[in-house]
């Protein structure tokens, strides 16, 4: 089994892939190194390999893949910021400063469509790519996901308290709140469409007509309906990944 990591600031989204397939055998996320690692052990599979693409600290990233290959004895390559991969060229001026998720997620969509992408992952924080047809990344925007607007309102605005069931209850629908948790979930969810509205307008004057857009990410189901024909793929990262960490 290979085991593939997403190792996010807050969660790591994990998957083991049979060696012969690129079908995920098993996968979900977890909130710890040591979760991962009591998940992993749960499945009772030999690993052959592992893989990760990390936006921790390089001290974080050390310790995982410390305590990975001691539990397992296995490899762990790490994906590294590039210049050039797979048809693609990084286009941030310092190439090693673009968030190695958003350029795996690019790298990835690219070999999926080898045409002009527009890539969104709405996730925590929401990150917007766009990609020339010739593979030149012309760079892109971040901007707080759903998560991140909700938790700064309810810290810092000290009537909005709420729990998970009025925050579902209140995106029934989009009217005009009359409750707070209908106000902030609904203002939020308007926000964030309005923001994938703007990065297809503006693909459009980038890209031209001819683009495919791709959506990954926890929070893409909230926009779907915005761009009809988007390509949904969960994930995109791991794409890129295997691309970026090849294992014979």
């Amino acid at each position: 089994m290979i085991l593939e990591l997403d190792c996010g600031n807050t969660f790591i989204k994990w998957r083991l892939l049979n060696n012969d397939t690129v079908a995920a055998f098993a996968g979900g996320v977890v909130d710890s190194d040591q979760a991962l690692i009591d998940v992993v052990l749960e499945q009772a599979v030999s690993l052959r390999a592992c893989r990760l693409v990390s936006v921790r600290s390089d001290e974080e990233t050390s310790n995982l893949i410390s305590r990975l290959q001691a539990s397992f004895n296995v490899e762990c390559l790490v994906a590294r910021p590039e210049v050039f991969l797979s048809g693609v060229r990084n286009g941030y001026e310092q190439y090693e400063r673009l968030g190695l998720d958003r350029w795996l997620a690019v790298v990835g969509a690219y070999q999926l469509s080898r045409k002009a992408s527009l890539v969104i992952d709405l996730g925590t924080a929401i990150t917007s790519d766009f990609v020339a047809a010739d593979g030149l990344h012309l760079g892109g925007f971040i901007c707080p996901g759903v998560p991140l607007m909700r938790t700064q309102l309810r810290t810092h605005t000290r009537r909005t308290r709420y729990d998970a069931d009025e925050a579902a209850r209140a995106l029934k629908e989009l009217l005009p709140g009359r409750a707070t948790a209908e106000a902030v979930e609904r203002g939020c969810l308007l926000m964030l469409r309005s923001f994938v509205g703007a990065q297809v307008t503006m693909a459009t004057e980038l890209l031209g007509s001819g683009f495919d857009i791709f959506l990954t990410g926890g929070d893409a189901s909230l926009v779907m309906d915005v761009i009809p024909g988007a390509h949904v793929v969960p994930d995109l990262v791991f794409i890129g990944l295997a691309i970026a960490c090849p294992i014979d």
